[in-house]
């Protein structure tokens, strides 16, 4: 039996869940502000997005996060309504309101109290000083609209339908508001759908929006309302019909429901009209409306008269003070000078596709499962070959269609598992942007490809090394702005975060327009820390590579950033351990560009299982270019012990494979061998000498790391068709450790310190 999960907790979670989505928004349309595109669109999708954050957050009671979002709101507000205008500096205050609404969120769902209230304060004044003389509520939100969820709807929707005496509410109204309006006004049916809840929102703030247009009545529909015996708390069940006298236009109406209008179903109907493409909304039954009250104010005691029409809804008196309310925004009339108009792109202006939240470990379990399916299904695949069933037969057959829905089923289990770069590229923006504040630099974060998706599990895993070389590129790749105009460089510099997929790897890259590695200086500072001799005579490569040393550093001085000797070594570390290869190309004065070379999945690749001295391995096949039978004369002698082969109009290093590994001793004659051709991530090549070539087969990746460690040249090991366990090679290291001993049987030479 599955316990007892409490429905609040659940919400609770679901709410902090779509706040992650909603701040992804959210950063996503200060991006746009930010590179000078934004349309009317994109401000209003800021807006959305943290309106509905304030909203869910007032359902839970987290009055910090709901007061400085409704700040920030307020000034978004007057950003749609054309009354603030938006430059770079107040772009730049929208992004750090962005970063502390993230931390709020964060701390809230983590049950924390956030620490940096200095900094909130500081952006608080910022927002008020973007206001100027806008009016500022931010310190007079009426916290009665953010009562904790379960009592929200109980005071102020529930009371009113359980109490006979709430209909009158003539002895509280305050003075009678002057309407110019039609004489019979609008007719207006709304029936909120259950996702209108789901998401925040609530009709009694919608129902006082429209109040504000003029003479309002409104009479709620509870017709559809079960037996409480019945009653499903994620069902919607009322709706009301609503008559309107103003002199708004009716596009000003359908505003109100702007943010909820595909979470409800809604019909206006225009004075005088009444046609077949408008029909009367149906009148509610006459025994059971009951009315609703729209005061911002506590709910009135009524007196007891049992009517069911709503009075008029009329203006507090001359000089008296409407109370603010924080979740009521007006949006621009049709005179409002409209934003700055563009044509958006599809992708940001197409309806997101509907999902499902899972949970990651049901998943993981889908995942391993898939696995021994793919075990099972090479076994079984080996158990046929065994028998010696013809190629035609019925079983082989069928085993060829069931090795292909294996593998469809693989593959579409990896794309569940599988995430865009997105979010973690944004969390990178932040990082640029504090980096940069932090040392006094300018300088600009620029995204490509960040739609493209890699595992979840690497896209965790990345987010500190991915901090380490953003940090370093800022501290030493961008110039401070004076050195950049004396070089005839803008004074922003450029940091550029990119993400593709390249012959079956993720590919990330990170790059600056700086002033490139000095290789001079890389030279004498690994002299002085003993890395290298004086007389070491290094390609540009090998310079570069120097930086992955533990412990080197070029800062003169120790920074909040670097200087400390940490940080490119645990780079490579943790690439390593991802399966991937790092590596650096810098041209001095234009820059320098990290390569981040990564597997698609931690969990299923496809290799070519080879035999090298008895032994069987498996060899990652997006590695592979080609396969080669030498011949006498493509093999070519390079000193006393190593060998080049040519290929084509090119000589490649000839590297024995079981040497390399320890298995034997380099063979006597490589004439009519079969060899690898390895593709490198600088795009050099090497040719690996095998025995023989078994097959090519997807295999399940079982790691190695948390019981062995690391060990050179393996990345991890299978489980094969037959029982047997393989390693999984990593070919490219296998070359990068390679001594390349090929013409002489002596054994390895051991250096001694």
């Amino acid at each position: 039996m599955m316990d007892d999960v409490d429905p609040m907790v659940e919400i609770r979670a679901s709410f902090f869940v779509e706040c992650e989505e909603l701040l992804e928004s959210l950063q996503d349309g200060l991006q746009i502000m930010d590179d000078g595109e934004e349309d009317e669109e994109t401000i209003n999708v800021v807006f959305r997005a943290v309106h509905s954050i304030k909203g869910g957050a007032g359902a839970f009671g987290l009055e910090t996060l709901v007061r400085f979002s409704h700040q920030f709101e307020t000034v978004l507000d007057g950003v749609r309504g054309g009354t603030i205008t938006v430059d770079r500096s107040a772009v730049s205050v929208f992004f750090q309101s962005g970063d502390i609404l993230a931390d709020l969120v964060r701390a809230a769902r983590d049950d924390e109290d956030y620490s940096d209230k200095t900094k909130m304060q500081t952006v608080l004044d910022s927002l008020n000083t973007i206001l100027g003389d806008q009016p500022d509520e931010a310190d007079e939100v009426d916290t009665t609209d953010f009562q904790p969820m379960g009592l929200s709807l109980d005071l102020e929707l529930g009371d009113t339908l359980n109490s006979p005496d709430l209909a009158d509410l003539a002895d509280n109204a305050p003075a009678e508001m002057p309407v110019k309006g039609f004489e019979d006004g609008y007719a207006i049916h709304f029936n909120p759908d259950s996702s209108l809840y789901e998401s925040g929102n609530e009709p009694l703030h919608l129902l006082r929006l429209l109040r504000e247009m003029g003479e309002l009545k409104v009479t709620c529909d509870t017709s559809s309302l079960p037996t409480l015996s019945e009653l499903d708390a994620q069902k919607s069940y009322l709706s009301w019909t609503i008559h309107l006298t103003t002199d708004e236009l009716e596009n000003d109406i359908r505003d109100v429901f702007d943010f909820v209008a595909d979470l409800c179903t809604l019909t206006i109907i225009a004075p005088g009209s009444n046609g077949p493409d408008n029909p009367t909304p149906p009148p509610p039954p006459p025994n059971k409306p009951q009315t609703v009250d729209l005061s911002p104010t506590e709910i009135p005691k009524a007196a007891q008269n049992g009517t069911n029409d709503l009075p008029t809804l009329t203006a507090p008196p001359n000089g008296a003070k409407t109370p603010p309310n924080p979740q009521e925004t007006r949006l621009p009339k049709a005179e409002t000078p409209p934003a700055k108009q563009k044509n958006p792109s599809p992708s940001k202006s197409a309806k997101p596709r509907p999902t499902v939240r899972v949970d990651l470990e049901r998943i993981d379990r889908l995942v391993n499962l898939v696995g021994e399916l793919v075990i099972n299904q090479a076994m079984i695949s080996q158990s046929v070959e065994v028998a010696g069933l013809q190629a035609n037969s019925a079983v082989a057959d069928g085993l060829d269609e069931f090795m292909q829905l294996t593998r469809d089923l693989q593959e579409s289990v990896m794309m569940i598992r599988a995430q865009p770069v997105k979010s973690l590229f944004q969390r990178m923006s932040r990082i640029v942007r504090e980096s940069s504040s932090m040392i006094g630099k300018s300088v600009r974060l620029k995204t490509i490809g960040d739609n493209t998706e890699v595992d979840k599990t690497v896209i965790e895993r990345l987010a500190d090394p991915l901090t380490h070389m953003i940090r370093n590129a800022i501290d030493h790749g961008v110039e401070s702005p004076s050195n950049r105009i004396a070089a005839g460089k803008p004074e922003e510099g450029i940091v550029c975060l990119s993400a593709g997929h390249r012959s079956g790897r993720v590919i990330i890259e990170v790059s600056d327009d700086g002033a490139g590695i000095n290789r001079q200086r890389v030279l004498q500072i690994a002299i002085e820390k003993g890395l290298i001799t004086a007389d070491a005579l290094l390609s540009d490569s090998e310079i570069d590579n120097l930086l992955f040393a533990p412990g080197f550093s070029t800062a003169s001085e120790i920074s909040d950033l670097s200087g400390r000797g940490v940080g490119m070594d645990v780079v490579k570390s943790a690439i390593t351990s991802l399966g991937g290869r790092i590596t650096i190309q810098s041209t001095p004065g234009s820059g320098t560009i990290f390569t981040i070379s990564l597997p698609l999945t931690l969990a299923v690749l496809d290799g070519m299982v080879i035999d090298v001295a008895q032994q069987t391995l498996v060899v990652p096949l997006n590695t592979i270019t080609e396969t080669l039978t030498l011949t006498e004369t493509d093999i070519r002698a390079l000193g006393p012990h190593t060998s080049v082969i040519k290929v084509r109009d090119t000589f490649v290093p000839l590297l024995d494979l079981g040497a390399e590994l320890g298995y034997r001793a380099p063979m006597e004659s490589y004439i009519g061998t079969i060899v690898l051709l390895i593709a490198q991530e600088d795009g050099s090549h090497a040719a690996l000498v095998v025995d023989a070539i078994q097959d090519q087969r997807q295999v399940v990746i079982k790691g190695l790391q948390d019981t062995f460690g690391r060990v050179p040249g393996v990345a991890a090991a299978t489980i094969l068709g037959d029982g047997k366990i393989a390693l999984i090679l990593d070919p490219v290291d296998v070359v990068s450790n390679a001594d390349g001993r090929t013409r002489s049987p002596q054994p390895k030479l051991q250096l001694t310190g």
